[in-house]
């Protein structure tokens, strides 16, 4: 018999992340390289470790494979437990029921079975999709301190931009009184990160609610947050001031990749002992980086072959930029190939590619603004051959 958790989390990594383009063509979003040696998922996983939570559901559906192969046992991130650990919880068929996971809310009640094996008091559900390193502890004590029947963690973001996010309206002590999705005129910044802490009894009776409204989205920011604060349950907002970002555009990824390379001014730190981002990497040689290189304030993981110039970039493992190559603000994501001769600027290449001798892929922001190029999983571009900036990519030029 499996030993009762206090708290379990419920790390929702099924989306298909259609604003990534190409980019998600073959692999779940979460599992998008970031960083030089991440995936979009180490963050929310090393996060609950980290925070003393040894108990993690991943519920997947889109184009499961990789991630599932990725996650494996947990035991990169210490996750390989007996009693608790990581599991994979793809949609499934049962004697009464068999569906594809028709929203966030409706993805954790597929999985009340799961949840109610550990018996937990609470359950933190969290999205795969967001680059930040959280204490989800110190967001426990303070639900449980006020003795809060939901927690959502909030970020203040500038008031221009408010409008994009869902906000939470608070009176001085914290509780919420109001909910707004995307508001035209907001009336606070408090903007939620899609992390929620939930006593169970009471989530488990809103789930089982909500799933049986054929009018419902089964989404707990279109449907549970508000129907619980409609019915008077307590929420507590709790304001997070270290890095976030939502990954999930084209721009808002290359963004979070290059304040890797600039932690002093972003706050994104990855090299603090003491917490660590774990990560499942292949063993590779070390990197080799040739006289003829130049590079400068880049990132450039083991297993690669440097001949050309790198600047403000960051390189994947298994990536060969030959000789006469440059790349600039761009990121190379494994196993790519750069040409002699080819120039790489403001592009996002994914796994796979080649760039053949002279082509120049992408350009430098002009007046109207950055257009970040994106070169989708094993394209090849032909030798001399231009892609123009903002070019979204996906077979052979």
């Amino acid at each position: 018999m499996l030993r009762k958790k206090e708290c379990i989390a419920m790390l929702l990594a099924g989306g298909q992340g259609s604003r990534l383009s190409v980019l998600t063509k073959y692999v779940a979003k979460p599992a998008v390289p970031f960083g030089g040696k991440y995936r979009i998922i180490d963050f929310p996983l090393s996060n609950c470790i980290n925070s003393g939570i040894d108990t993690v559901g991943v519920l997947t559906q889109y184009q499961p494979l990789e991630l599932n192969t990725y996650i494996g046992n947990g035991q990169p991130w210490d996750l390989d437990r007996n009693n608790g650990g990581v599991a994979i919880l793809p949609p499934y068929m049962t004697s009464t029921r068999g569906d594809w996971y028709k929203g966030t809310a409706n993805a954790v009640c597929q999985n009340i079975n799961f949840i109610e094996t550990y018996d937990p008091e609470y359950v933190l559900v969290l999205s795969g999709d967001h680059v930040y390193k959280m204490n989800y502890d110190w967001m426990l004590k303070e639900h449980k301190a006020a003795e809060a029947d939901c927690t959502i963690a909030v970020i203040n973001v500038p008031i221009e931009e408010a409008s994009r996010f869902g906000i939470m309206n608070t009176h001085e002590d914290g509780t919420i009184y109001e909910f707004e999705e995307k508001p035209k005129n907001p009336k606070s910044t408090k903007a939620s990160m899609g992390v929620y802490i939930f006593n169970w009894k009471v989530l488990k009776k809103y789930l089982i609610e909500d799933d049986a409204n054929p009018e419902s989205k089964n989404d707990f920011g279109h449907n549970i947050i508000p129907k619980m604060l409609a019915d008077g349950c307590k929420m507590l907002a709790y304001e997070y001031k270290g890095y976030w970002k939502d990954v999930g555009t084209i721009d808002s990824l290359w963004e979070s990749n290059m304040d890797v390379l600039n932690p002093a001014q972003s706050g994104l730190v990855l090299t603090d002992p003491n917490w660590r981002i774990y990560a499942k990497n292949p063993s590779q040689p070390p990197q080799y980086v040739a006289d003829t290189a130049v590079l400068n304030h880049s990132m450039v993981a083991e297993g690669c072959k440097v001949y050309g110039t790198v600047e403000n970039s960051i390189i994947f493992y298994d990536v060969e930029i030959k000789k006469d190559a440059v790349v600039r603000n761009s990121i190379i994501m494994p196993g790519a190939v750069i040409e002699s001769g080819a120039v790489i600027e403001h592009t996002i290449i994914a796994e796979g590619v080649h760039v053949k001798c002279g082509a120049h892929v992408g350009a430098e922001p002009g007046p109207d603004g950055r257009k970040i190029t994106v070169l989708g999983s094993g394209v090849t571009v032909s030798e001399g051959a231009t892609v123009e900036a903002g070019s979204i990519v996906d077979a052979e030029l």
